[in-house]
């Protein structure tokens, strides 16, 4: 099965990736681990990526696509993949289609996960991170494991934890501005291609998880259904 994943950041569409590339026993490709893999091997879109990044510069279309099709081209993508953080625009998904055209492939389906605003910048504002070893917690789903005397969280580490600029309510609800200015053209054109599957991520992991796995199918289109909670 080869799915890509769309949804605003927080939305935890990386752990539903996680577990549904177990489950498939393929591969979950992010843009991030890409970009490591490539510039750490060296590969010759991942050197054009770093002269880039070293420079200060935003990585370019051509490069953001190359780096993929690189990562595409690799054994462990034959029976399928997940790709999340990739496309962002129309243009890289036609690139993505035309790369997946010239092995004879298509996607099976392209899965936004949605939820209300508010929903989304709680969840990401009540995240903390740990600036020692980089461990994340979030004040109502994963607490921190201790605390000063004066109250504040403590990593297991034993490191203060701290809340990144980036994930303060008003970063994020610019985040999420963004965010739907580039996706809603992305959105209507997966939409038109009748690939496109709604997933109200509302709801524990567990039931978000049960509700994508229940509605995907090799080479069916769900684009006409919204999952809901109730769906069952």
């Amino acid at each position: 099965m080869r799915l890509v994943f769309l949804g605003p950041p927080g939305i935890g569409k990386g752990t539903q990736a996680e577990r549904l590339a177990g489950r498939l026993s393929v591969p979950k490709i992010s843009t991030g681990d890409i970009f490591r893999d490539a510039i750490a091997g060296k590969t010759p879109m991942g050197l054009k990526a770093k002269s880039y990044m070293d420079a200060g510069h935003l990585v370019p279309d051509s490069v953001v696509i190359g780096v993929v099709e690189e990562r595409l081209s690799r054994e462990d993508v034959q029976n399928g993949f997940i790709l999340d953080g990739f496309p962002r625009t129309v243009p890289q998904a036609e690139a993505l289609e035309g790369i997946l055209s010239r092995k004879g492939l298509t996607l099976n389906n392209a899965v936004l996960f949605e939820a209300p605003e508010e929903e989304i910048v709680r969840r990401i504002s009540g995240r903390l991170s740990c600036p020692n070893c980089q461990r994340v917690y979030h004040s109502e789903h994963n607490p921190a494991p201790g605390q000063t005397a004066e109250g504040e969280p403590l990593c297991a580490c034993g490191a203060r934890l701290v809340r990144r600029k980036d994930d303060l309510p008003e970063t994020v609800a610019e985040r999420l501005k963004v965010y739907r200015s580039q996706t809603a053209p992305l959105v209507n054109y997966y939409r038109a291609k009748e690939l496109l599957v709604s997933v109200d991520a509302v709801g524990s992991i567990e039931e978000v998880t049960h509700d994508l796995e229940s509605r995907l199918s090799p080479g069916k289109s769900y684009d006409h259904l919204k999952i809901k909670r109730g769906d069952r």
